[in-house]
């Protein structure tokens, strides 16, 4: 009987344990490292990357630098007093931050040639997108004219990426790219070229690609024109 509450009593602790490391798994923060960007930052957690400047006083989010810490949720109100006021008082409520307007949605266009391999939601792949198939090499265009936010290698999962701003709400992506033809800061068209594919999931010739609306990623099919 003994041995049988004790085991119970592991177990128990057990599962605090494990529920206690999932929920510290939910990073509260994020130090900045070589190479990364607010976007690709706010890219990888899921985040509006207005929000995540707005948390961090950035302004327009080019003051990040290597080793910085960045918060990925909101400042709480803080009710700290010095120990020398002893006098109980009532902190003021913490003023939320404004909401930025939601702007129009682009008029998307195809980013390349093929048929959707892997619908949103669906692996292989990150799931936040559509695969797209097609042959190494080919042509990657601009779906929407933007501006180039990230072009890079540093996001796990998406092989060389390229991210678009188009406006405060709409962020687009394309990766498992082959070569990178654009540079970060530069005002991209519609239609022009910006990448060449490469190999994805599997080792097939597929291109991501995802559209995020105030960072959370949306199903691009249902807004990409009939072919």
């Amino acid at each position: 009987m003994t041995s049988r509450i004790v085991a119970l009593v592991f177990a128990a602790l057990l599962l605090a344990s494990c529920s206690s490391t999932r929920w510290q798994d939910t990073p509260q923060t994020h130090i900045v490292r070589r190479g990364e960007t607010l976007f690709s930052i706010a890219w990888r957690y899921g985040k509006d990357p207005s929000d995540v400047a707005r948390w961090n006083r950035l302004g327009d989010g080019s003051l990040i630098y290597p080793g910085q810490v960045l918060r990925l949720t909101p400042a709480a109100g803080s009710g700290a007093r010095s120990s020398a006021d002893k006098r109980p008082r009532t902190s003021p409520a913490a003023k939320p931050l404004p909401d930025i307007p939601a702007q129009p949605m682009p008029t998307w266009a195809w980013p390349t040639s093929g048929r959707i391999a892997v619908n949103f939601g669906a692996k292989p792949g990150p799931g936040t997108g559509v695969l797209i198939d097609g042959k190494s090499g080919q042509p990657i265009i601009a779906a929407a004219p933007g501006r180039v936010v990230y072009a890079g290698g540093g996001l796990i999962g998406y092989g060389k990426l390229i991210i678009l701003k188009h406006n405060d709400t709409y962020l687009s992506a394309y990766g498992y790219n082959a070569s990178l033809l654009v540079k970060e800061g530069e005002e991209i068209k519609q239609g022009q070229r910006i990448a060449t594919m490469g190999e994805g999931p599997e080792r097939k010739a597929r291109l991501h690609f995802e559209i995020r609306r105030n960072g959370q990623p949306i199903n691009p099919r249902q807004h990409l024109p009939r072919r």
